[in-house]
């Protein structure tokens, strides 16, 4: 049994000054350090730190670790040259090793970035067993919470992804409408019964122009079309979706995750929060694989959103806490858990984070000092997942650290597979 002591705590509606959190697997007690008995617990001092739930990521592609620093022929003119200059060149090239080190590397990436939940968005040749490697590495040998599917695509073996999806996935994954037949759809809708989907919609203006040309109907009146769009479902983006398919979208009870800094890198466009909240769409956070962290997403869409507006009201601290709780709310109502708040019977997801506020810190303000004091650099000490300690003093097991650095061999072989393709071809 783990006590975090004199610690400032915050859990985005509550905060102690100076308090104590109780727990092993769930959390037991949290109260004032005058309230605080030690009856033998493993005692964290957390002086001059804030402890907060740790954080969740709705959107994210693991397979893309390995990208980071990757230099290949690449000079895209549009969204889709990027797609098959960078992306799918990487995917088609991925072995079960790459899977599943890249795996530790992103789980190990997070942790130490205070993410302890993931929903991962999976794509590569190598599909059978696939998620069954990402799990391992990512839940089972760094400990972390992770939701996993397959990108099901005409670019694939269309049987084999439905496969993947309905023997390992919990959410049923599917690429975009622009590389998805009417037949493929067919397919899917045939084996999907009420398990939500998980797909990139309206990312590019290029989606929308393909499904218009190809089908005469806009992404997501085409996914209603087929019948896809069940309860919980994740869209990614909908940056170029219109007023009508936003009602679609909260009709069917959907949730579309934002993810900023990638459209900003893809240049596609920013998406209509107003318009979102104004439909009353349910609005996650990812990052599109961009990092292995989230609160740098957090400051983008901030700022993001005001930028699109040309307005410093448009979108405020509340919008920003409204969109990062709704990932809890999310994860809780379909992983059956329960995080996102540090009070008795919670789930024990928390992180300890060395923070000492220049200026006076409270219940009002705490979101504003974690915003512009600690977002661009969040580096917790310790972090726990389901009261496991998996980062300890900044540092995750010597085992995983080793593991961690053995990767680069593998990153090595992947880039000489895909450059002596790219330079051949």
């Amino acid at each position: 049994m783990f006590a975090l002591t004199n610690v400032r705590i915050f859990d985005l509606q509550n905060y102690y000054d100076n308090g104590y959190i109780i727990f092993n697997e769930k959390i037991k007690e949290v109260g004032d350090m005058a309230g605080f008995r030690d009856n033998g617990y493993e005692i964290i001092d957390g002086t001059g730190h804030l402890a907060m739930p740790s954080l969740t990521v709705a959107h994210t592609h693991i397979y893309s670790t390995f990208a980071r620093g990757m230099v290949i022929p690449f000079n895209p003119a549009n969204f889709q040259e990027i797609l098959e200059q960078l992306w799918w060149k990487m995917d088609s090239h991925l072995t079960g090793e790459d899977i599943y080190m890249s795996g530790i590397v992103s789980g190990v990436d997070y942790a130490k970035n205070g993410v302890t939940t993931v929903i991962d968005h999976h794509a590569g040749k190598k599909i059978k067993g696939s998620l069954t490697l990402l799990k391992k590495a990512v839940c089972e040998k760094v400990g972390l919470r992770g939701s996993f599917c397959f990108e099901t695509s005409d670019r694939f073996d269309v049987d084999a992804c439905i496969s993947e999806n309905n023997n390992s996935a919990d959410i049923f994954g599917l690429h975009a409408s622009m590389t998805l037949s009417d037949d493929t759809l067919i397919k899917v809708k045939d084996s999907l019964g009420d398990k939500p989907v998980h797909i990139h919609a309206a990312e590019s203006w290029m989606d929308q122009e393909n499904c218009l040309s190809y089908h005469g109907e806009r992404v997501i009146e085409r996914l209603d079309r087929h019948g896809l769009l069940n309860k919980n479902s994740i869209l990614a983006h909908c940056i170029h979706i219109n007023e009508d398919e936003a009602e679609i979208i909260e009709k069917n009870g959907c949730w579309v995750a934002l993810n900023i800094q990638s459209n900003m890198n893809n240049a596609v466009g920013l998406p209509d929060y107003k318009m979102l909240k104004e439909k009353g769409i349910k609005c996650l956070i990812g990052n599109d694989g961009m990092s292995m962290g989230i609160t740098g997403e957090w400051m983008s869409l901030y700022l993001a959103m005001k930028h699109r507006y040309l307005s410093h009201t448009a979108f405020d601290m509340s919008d920003l806490l409204t969109v990062i709780d709704n990932n809890n709310k999310y994860v809780n109502e379909t992983m059956d858990i329960s995080i996102g708040r540090i009070k008795p019977g919670y789930d024990a997801d928390l992180l300890s984070i060395e923070y000492e506020p220049p200026t006076p810190i409270g219940k009002d303000n705490a979101f504003g000092h974690i915003l512009f004091g600690l977002s661009r650099a969040f580096t917790p000490e310790h972090v726990w997942c389901k009261g496991k300690h998996i980062v300890r003093h900044y540092h995750v097991s010597d085992e995983l650290e080793k593991k961690y650095k053995e990767a680069k061999k593998t990153a090595e072989k992947l880039w000489e597979r895909i450059k002596s393709d790219s330079y051949n071809g």
